[in-house]
């Protein structure tokens, strides 16, 4: 349901967006990168605040501007700028959570994880912190659950993209429901 109103909320934003300032932008315009700037800035950091966890959001929102800067003259038009700047984000925050290290530890926890993580205290009468609960997760389920669950990927996309194969995809999709069930319960 949440991925619906991301995409149309972007849809929106395009719909309002000329396409003059794009090309302008590419030409290297920095009035009309600005204001393309103004215009993504929230979904960006909302899809970054997601993926990341909470951690270094702003510095990773800025390096996707940056790098939509470095190859806007790359964008061929094929798919709308909303779309070409949403998969450009995705790639981005892959790259900054990629080295071996990292991914091997946060792909290979065993089901101890589950024992260190207390279910919050609180009033039946609050609601559910859902961007919290998301914080709490390990850096791989929360990956794959934002790609699956929020933004529509398929297990194979997510493969592709994060180098695993669907069936870790799977697995670590799982295990971040199942998080987040205990966490929100």
């Amino acid at each position: 349901m949440e991925a619906l109103a991301l995409h149309a909320d972007l849809e929106s934003v395009q719909a309002a967006e000329p396409q003059s300032d794009v090309a302008r932008a590419a030409k290297g315009d920095v009035r009309a990168f600005e204001q393309l700037y103004r215009a993504h800035l929230p979904k960006v950091h909302g899809l970054v605040r997601r993926m990341a966890g909470g951690r270094d959001v702003d510095e990773l929102t800025q390096d996707i501007f940056v790098r939509v800067w470095q190859k806007l003259g790359t964008f061929r038009g094929d798919s709308s700028f909303t779309t070409w700047l949403h998969r450009l984000a995705v790639n981005v925050v892959i790259e900054r959570f990629r080295t071996e290290t990292t991914r091997r530890q946060r792909l290979h926890d065993g089901e101890e994880i589950f024992e260190t993580l207390s279910g919050p205290v609180r009033s039946p009468d609050l609601p559910m912190d859902f961007d919290a609960a998301l914080e709490k997760l390990p850096d791989g389920a929360r990956e794959i659950f934002v790609l699956h669950d929020v933004e529509g990927y398929k297990h194979h996309e997510i493969g592709s993209l994060l180098g695993i194969s669907a069936g870790t995809s799977k697995a670590q999709l799982h295990r971040a429901r199942m998080i987040l069930r205990r966490h929100l319960s």
